[in-house]
């Protein structure tokens, strides 16, 4: 560890006896826990950074000296992207391991695989040999709990069997969930970004991305999703990824000892938690520095795209979801879209921006009544609650009964010849089939009936998503907001092809709509009201638009998308500023600095400045005439976390800043390891030591932990300015000087 500096000048002194029997320069070897920072605490990136070129300057030194050291400092540089491997080798792993838990203890809720229990619905009936194409989620190795229990699935009380047997797997898998985040890692609740967020622009929460917190995230993740609640698992993916990318820095001294180089990975880390969420690597790296980043040089782009990379290809080779696909919702459309369907795709941004404002705010509230109410008490009862209704009313709806990944995957998908679901439910004119393309055609009665089923689903998903999101499970929201844009988009996608196809001749359509073509694909529709509630509940706009074509495959569809996230922005905006993370972090009182504000008021630093007019005097500390019960005494009285240096009481003139953790602990370890140390003994924060008469007890230098170049304003420094010095740099304080 080098010597705790403020500025990269090396002001480092060594002293020796300094010429009288009695003094004796103290800290020679920097101390253990000098330089470090408290829980729930804010580092200093300007001093951070400043140890890391002086430590990087000492390695390029000492490699012209011998082979063994030029080895070293290839590794050091080495060691970064060597961790980004690690990261994406470990992330990926635990992202392939949650897919396949999840797919098969949701299959759980409704049945069980004779042929080998590990076995999901799916994969069950690929085993079989005898499946039918049309039935191919039928077959005789999977049986439902009423099968297996009572000997038949058909009649009353066979569905009433199984109704039960949902909701007690549900409701088991949530009480799992609840009471292991409770017991053994409380950190492990939510989606984890609004903390993430908090933590890469500076602020220490200890344990947040700790073993435990990785540990129990990720087996409770699972049940959580399985329980069939209203959340996802994207976001509480980056939480997971920023904890391994934590942990495996403790591999590498250079990461271990540094938090500004710990974020530099944490934000590779939450783009290769995306990457594995959403199967977007490229919108991985986007989202880190859209989203959660604070600090993003440019050395952590290139490391976060290798990151995220590395996670994509480590996910694809487990191939989760046996399709060679990195997600469930891989779809891809046959018909291009036309100028004037950007009309309907504004009107999903519109619904975005509306349905985002209206959930931050409705989640808000709700979260602010837990706090402050005795509901707060009772988490575990909430859960078991939120999850009772949500399982009592998702059952006999068979688009809430499904996970809700594959959902979305029904709604994108774009219908074929060879799709059996109820939205492909057509009445089929054969003769007008050219090849693979099916024209448009009326809609059937299995379509009319999903429709209604879907408007169902729709108002479930739209409240029952605001009381989950939030509760002491893990929950992200990605794929809720998705499902809410997602069966709008397609309401509004089926009810437009109808049009085209009973009004062809209409001026609107006869430009594009030939009778017997296919002209308005409803499963894009369902894409963009995706891409719209997203962004209106998160506010991403760059991001979101690339996650969603790596998503689906959809890269003309790009303008559509661009166009939907754009409005919805624009009109989430315009009720409130503030997306979901930035107001789940002002609820938690986390200090976060937005970089994205602008500063308005017209003030000085000295209107801001403490102490104000009226309030006691500044508490400092003179460079060489206290005494050690005098800074301790300081210490006791106050809190602030440093306290300037002057010259003198008289002459207030600024020498530097010292931090008050710095000070305990010099302190308490000279008093015990340096002879003659009492509390009459002077400390100096001077190169020499001052004049004193001979019988006075030995003198305590503390110039080592002094930060001699503390970042100043003067006082007539706007405050605008101000605020921008404290965004950019990172510092934790600022000094104002009038006349020095």
């Amino acid at each position: 560890m080098v010597p705790v500096l403020w500025a990269g000048f090396s002001l480092y002194n060594g002293g020796g006896m300094n010429g009288t029997s009695q003094m004796m320069d103290f800290l020679e070897e920097p101390l253990p826990g000098v330089g470090t920072y408290e829980d729930f605490n804010t580092i200093d990136w300007v001093r951070e950074k400043s140890r890391d070129r002086d430590r990087h300057r000492e390695i390029a030194s000492k490699s012209k000296e011998s082979t063994w050291a030029l080895i070293q400092s290839v590794s050091d540089a080495f060691s970064g992207w060597l961790l980004m491997l690690l990261i994406g080798l470990l992330a990926g792993s635990l992202a392939g391991l949650i897919d396949i838990s999840a797919h098969w203890m949701t299959d759980l809720k409704e049945g069980l695989c004779l042929s080998g229990f590990w076995f999901n619905h799916e994969h069950c009936c690929w085993n079989s040999n005898e499946t039918t194409f049309e039935d191919r989620d039928k077959c005789p190795e999977w049986e439902s709990w009423s099968q297996l229990i009572i000997g038949h699935g058909e009649g009353a009380f066979a569905y009433i069997l199984n109704y039960f047997m949902y909701v007690l797997w549900a409701l088991v898998f949530s009480l799992l969930a609840v009471l292991l985040v409770r017991g053994f890692a409380p950190y492990a609740c939510g989606s984890g970004i609004p903390e993430i967020k908090t933590i890469l622009s500076g602020f220490i929460i200890r344990g947040y991305l700790g073993k435990w917190t990785l540990i129990i995230k990720t087996v409770t993740l699972v049940l959580a999703v399985s329980s069939g609640l209203s959340l996802g698992k994207e976001g509480p993916l980056v939480h997971v990824a920023c904890c391994c990318g934590n942990i495996l820095c403790h591999l590498f001294t250079k990461y271990r000892k540094n938090e500004a180089k710990r974020r530099e990975v944490l934000s590779a880390a939450a783009a290769a938690g995306v990457s594995v969420a959403f199967g977007a690597p490229i919108g991985g790296v986007l989202f880190s520095l859209e989203e959660v980043s604070y600090y993003f040089p440019l050395k952590t782009l290139w490391r976060s795209f290798f990151a995220a990379l590395v996670a994509a290809f480590t996910l694809r080779s487990i191939n989760p979801f046996g399709n060679s696909r990195l997600v469930l919702f891989y779809v891809e459309f046959h018909t291009p879209w036309h100028l004037l369907e950007l009309v309907p795709f504004i009107l999903l941004g519109i619904f975005g921006g509306l349905w985002g404002s209206f959930f931050i705010r409705s989640n808000i509230a709700w979260c602010r009544r837990r706090k402050t109410t005795k509901l707060g008490k009772y988490p575990v009862l909430e859960v078991l609650v939120v999850t009772a209704v949500t399982a009592v009313l998702a059952f006999p709806n068979e688009y809430t009964r499904m996970s809700t990944s594959e959902l979305i995957s029904e709604l994108f998908n774009d219908c074929g010849l060879l799709d059996f679901s109820k939205l492909c439910e057509y009445v089929n004119d054969f003769n007008s089939t050219t090849g693979d393309v099916l024209p448009d055609r009326a809609a059937g009665p299995g379509v009319y009936t999903a429709m209604w089923q879907l408007a169902l689903a729709l108002i479930l998903k739209v409240f029952i998503t605001i009381f989950t999101f939030g509760m002491k499970v893990p929950s992200g929201l990605f794929i809720p907001s998705m499902a809410v844009g997602a069966i709008v988009g397609r309401l509004l996608g089926v009810g437009m092809e109808q049009l085209a196809y009973y009004h062809h001749d209409w001026t609107i359509f006869s430009g594009w709509c030939s009778q017997g073509a296919d002209c308005i694909t409803p499963g894009l529709y369902a894409m963009v009201g995706a891409a719209a509630c997203l962004g209106g509940v998160t506010r991403m706009t760059v991001s979101l638009v690339v996650i969603m074509f790596e998503l689906t495959g959809g890269l003309e569809y790009i303008v559509p998308l661009m166009a939907a996230a754009m409005t919805s922005k624009w009109v989430a905006d315009a009720i409130g500023r503030e997306g979901i993370y930035d107001a789940h972090i002002r609820l938690n009182g986390y200090p976060f600095l937005e970089a994205k504000e602008e500063f308005s008021h017209k003030t000085l630093a000295m209107d801001v400045m403490r102490p104000r007019r009226n309030d006691p005097v500044l508490t400092v500390i003179t460079q060489d005439s206290m005494t050690v019960e005098d800074v301790e005494a300081i210490i006791n009285e106050t809190t602030y976390s440093g306290y300037p240096v002057v010259v003198s009481r008289e002459s207030q003139r600024l020498v530097g800043f010292v931090l008050r953790r710095d000070l305990i602990i010099s302190i308490e370890n000279a008093r015990k390891k340096q002879d003659g140390i009492v509390s009459t003994s002077i400390i100096y924060f001077t190169d020499h030591s001052p004049p004193l008469p001979p019988t006075s007890p030995s003198m305590l230098k503390l110039r080592s932990i002094l930060d001699l170049s503390p970042f100043t304003v003067t006082d007539q420094t706007p405050m605008e300015i101000v605020v921008d010095i404290f965004r950019k740099l990172g510092l934790r304080q600022c000094l104002v000087t009038h006349n020095g």
